[in-house]
């Protein structure tokens, strides 16, 4: 009788188990793009790998520092990437995401240029708060030769993660 009632148990345990199937994996794979763009996340340790070489213009021939862009960033230009950091309100309709808050931005002395990234946005209607942490997604660019402008931009820029 014993015996009887192990077997019926184990039958109706392999039975259970059986109906179960193979477990699947129901975790979504990130779409292509998506994946590609978190590939090319750019930090600001990368960005701030950067050299400056003193040069004279028109403007000041008693020469402005121009920023010296690193391999890693050149090969960057024009490419998706996707970036972290906090909003800082420039005017009205314009927004700059920085490595700190507004009040360790590097307008406030506390870190260089390269601490900050031009956005230009794809929904220009847009609005964020100061100090804001977002995610963006867009393409990226440098500028290496206007230095009435930033030197690192985010164009096209999404939010993907506020």
């Amino acid at each position: 009788m014993r015996k009887s009632f192990y077997i019926a148990a184990l039958g109706a345990l392999g039975l259970t188990l059986a109906s179960l199937g193979t477990p699947k994996n129901n975790v979504t794979k990130p779409l292509a793009s998506t994946s590609a763009a978190y590939a090319d996340t750019l930090t600001w340790k990368v960005l701030a790998q950067i050299d400056y070489k003193k040069k004279p213009t028109k403007d000041y021939p008693e020469g402005v520092m121009f920023p010296v862009i690193n391999p890693t960033l050149k090969a960057k230009q024009g490419r998706p990437i996707v970036m972290s950091g906090f909003v800082i309100p420039i005017d009205e309709k314009s927004y700059a995401l920085s490595k700190n808050v507004f009040a360790s931005c590097f307008f406030c002395g506390k870190a260089g240029p390269e601490s900050i990234v031009g956005i230009k946005l794809k929904n220009n209607g847009q609005k964020f708060k100061t100090d804001q942490y977002v995610t963006l997604q867009g393409t990226f660019r440098y500028n290496d030769t206007d230095v009435e402008d930033w030197i690192y931009h985010i164009e096209n820029a999404v939010v993907v993660k506020k």
